[in-house]
């Protein structure tokens, strides 16, 4: 199996996923985006959605608010049997301008990372079907 395979999601943080005073986003929210791409990963290099099996690292970087629209990336950096170790980024790309209106927004000209992890997920041997 090559590595480098990679993956990647965008979509905005509705008033929904804004759990704390101020609009604020819970962190698990972006740990839940990576869970949706570590699942995009094994299903392009093996055929099936695999088991996340553990984070060994989470960084929460920045605040995320409703409003914001997260950019999740994902690859895998190196794979054994049943294993695939990947690595994560989230970025807020745009973020809310309600100062100016209601509906005014900016484009970031550089993403803020707002949180980088990395972890496992295992695809058992039998189910398995090599897409690459």
């Amino acid at each position: 199996m090559s590595t480098g395979t990679k993956a990647i999601i965008r979509l905005r943080m509705s008033s929904h996923d804004a759990h704390y005073g101020g609009n604020l986003v819970d962190g698990a929210r972006m740990l839940g985006l990576f869970g949706d791409v570590a699942t995009e990963l094994c299903i392009r290099a093996d055929g099936d959605e695999g088991l996340f099996r553990a984070y060994d690292s989470v960084e929460f970087l920045a605040p995320v608010y409703a409003g914001d629209f997260i950019e999740a990336e994902g690859e895998i950096v190196s794979a054994g049997n049943t294993s695939r170790k990947m690595r994560f980024e989230a970025r807020k790309v745009i973020r809310p301008r309600t100062d100016v209106n209601d509906s005014a927004a900016d484009l970031l000209s550089e993403p803020i990372v707002v949180c980088r992890a990395s972890g496992t997920c295992v695809v058992p041997k039998d189910k398995q079907r090599g897409q690459r």
